[in-house]
């Protein structure tokens, strides 16, 4: 017995032991971090279910609300970069408890919007303050925690990178069909003053750097602003503006031209940079950012395509929507809890691989579509794709920041957090002109089958006009007409789905290519978590 009380007494004094506690306080600043994360990814979707409902209630048209939430990405896109700067200028406690506290004021300011001119401004604010809680999440696991805990750390981070979009539109749904659309901003209250509390406590004050201002990246900061802004806003509108059809678009195309080349120039020539771009040479993390933005393509493209479906083509309202989805998000709440156990035994680079192969395969089992393919049939490749989000993430995380040093954490966390939101918005754009352009092909081909001259489209209208006859047209030419209508209906109908199928193809495809880039990925060293740094 003494042997044993001997043993456990020397390892409770091993160095390496002591090294890997964790003070409680600590927790409290990684979960309060993750909880804000998880509210600022949460409401990039969350509006998408009530914006019919927002647009009549702020006078808006149906064009014109979409800004309501492209407002949102614009600056949540441009602040992810600068948020590592910005906390050592005014320290991560001031910066991170102000920008929290301005989110859920923005939040309740939203709510209260009169018309699309305030929306937008409260948005794009809103946007600004929540998507600081983003990277600083990622910097507090980075920073704060040691490699042997970071994967618990990442597995919260990953609730609010895979499971937010994916229960977004369930809340968002709900919330607006229950009380009505303001609650979907309200929602933020509650779970934003437990973050408030959180970090408040947690966090240990330090000292302002303000004499970092003058001698900030101001060229590569104002050329990061304008390029992404421009990128944004032409991802955002080219489908619906049909691209470099529109001279706006191809203005917006020059711009972003011009001032993303420019930054990168300037990053690379800068003797203090804003981000660290030459991290991007390194195997792991540059391979790990360009998966990280994949997997954004797929996350963001999947919760946008699959919505549009089942709304235009089985007649789905927000809340039946949300319940489809839902079997997306809630499995998740299961599983990344269980990750970390996982990584224990297996190699983070295994996990990756079977989380896009699973998620690449509910893509393509999507790609089947017939007028009778509708919620329940979702429920099998959902569920499949709920086990592929929950397995990538937080492997990938660790594979990715394994060995960056603690004064390039802050680049590090922006760079693989705007690029996997920079993902998001280039695969939503790929989807929308890929799904309208084959759409169209599909309409055309079909509509050469079905030609008037064709005998069969011939009995099979004369067929509808004798239905319609029989149920009180009395009119044979009102009734041939209506025969007409309902046969290009069904050609539009069937020309839709087979859109959304090759929509859907098109998704696994990139989730295949993902697959393929973390084969590359270098192994860790053992099947620990901390064997991944």
């Amino acid at each position: 017995m003494s042997n044993l009380q001997d043993r456990a007494a020397a390892r409770l004094a091993d160095p390496a032991v002591l090294s890997d506690r964790v003070p409680f306080t600590t927790w409290l600043a990684v979960i309060g971090a993750t909880l804000g994360a998880f509210m600022a990814v949460l409401n990039i979707q969350i509006t998408n279910a009530a914006l019919p409902d927002i647009q009549g209630a702020i006078g808006a048209g149906i064009d014109d609300g979409g800004w309501i939430s492209t407002s949102y990405l614009i600056t949540e896109i441009i602040v992810i970069p600068l948020s590592g700067w910005l906390a050592r200028v005014f320290s991560l406690r001031r910066y991170l408890l102000v920008n929290a506290f301005l989110f859920l004021a923005f939040s309740v300011a939203c709510a209260s919007a009169q018309n699309l001119g305030q929306m937008i401004v409260l948005r794009a604010f809103q946007g600004f303050t929540g998507g600081v809680l983003i990277p600083l999440a990622a910097t507090i696991i980075l920073t704060m925690l040691p490699k042997s805990k970071q994967a618990v750390g990442f597995a919260m981070f990953a609730l609010s990178a895979t499971f937010a979009p994916a229960i977004g539109p369930t809340i968002g749904g709900w919330l607006n069909d229950t009380y009505g659309w303001q609650y979907i901003f309200y929602v933020n209250l509650i779970p934003g003053a437990i973050m408030l509390g959180l970090l408040a406590l947690s966090l240990k004050p330090s000292p302002m750097r303000l004499d970092l201002l003058p001698g900030g990246d101001w060229p590569g900061i104002a050329t990061m602003a304008i390029g992404l802004a421009a990128l944004q806003t032409m991802l955002e509108e080219g489908n619906k503006d049909d691209w470099f059809g529109s001279p706006f678009i191809v203005r917006l195309g020059v711009v972003t031209a011009i001032a993303l080349p420019a930054f990168v120039a300037i990053e690379l020539t800068t003797a203090r940079p804003l981000l660290n771009l030459r991290l991007l040479a390194r195997r792991n993390f540059g391979l790990g950012t360009l998966a990280s933005f994949l997997l954004g393509y797929a996350l963001y493209g999947s919760v946008f395509i699959l919505p549009l479906y089942l709304s235009q083509t089985q007649g789905y309202n927000a809340q039946q929507i949300g319940e489809v989805l839902a079997w997306t998000g809630l499995p998740q709440l299961v599983l990344i809890p269980l990750v970390p156990k996982l990584l224990q035994r297996f190699d983070a680079k295994q996990l990756v691989a079977v989380g896009f192969a699973l998620f690449a395969g509910s893509a393509f089992m999507s790609t089947h579509l017939d007028a009778d393919f509708a919620g329940p049939q979702f429920l099998l490749p959902n569920i499949i794709r709920a086990f592929g989000q929950a397995l990538v993430l937080t492997p990938l995380s660790l594979l990715t920041t394994g060995g960056i040093e603690a004064e390039n954490a802050g680049s590090a966390s922006a760079l693989y957090n705007m690029m996997r939101n920079l993902g998001g918005a280039i695969g939503i754009a790929i989807l929308q002109t890929a799904y309208t352009r084959r759409e169209q092909f599909h309409s055309n081909i079909l509509g050469t089958s079905v030609s008037l001259t064709n005998p069969a489209t011939q009995q099979r209208l004369t067929e509808l006009a004798q239905y319609f006859q029989s149920r009180g047209v009395a009119d044979p030419a009102t009734a041939w007409h209506q025969a007409v209508v309902a046969v290009g209906d069904v050609v539009r109908d069937q020309a839709a789905i087979m859109g959304y199928a090759d929509a859907f193809f098109l998704l696994g495809s990139g989730l295949v290519i993902a697959l393929l880039v973390a084969l590359c990925l270098r192994k860790t060293s053992g099947g620990s978590a901390a064997g991944a740094h």
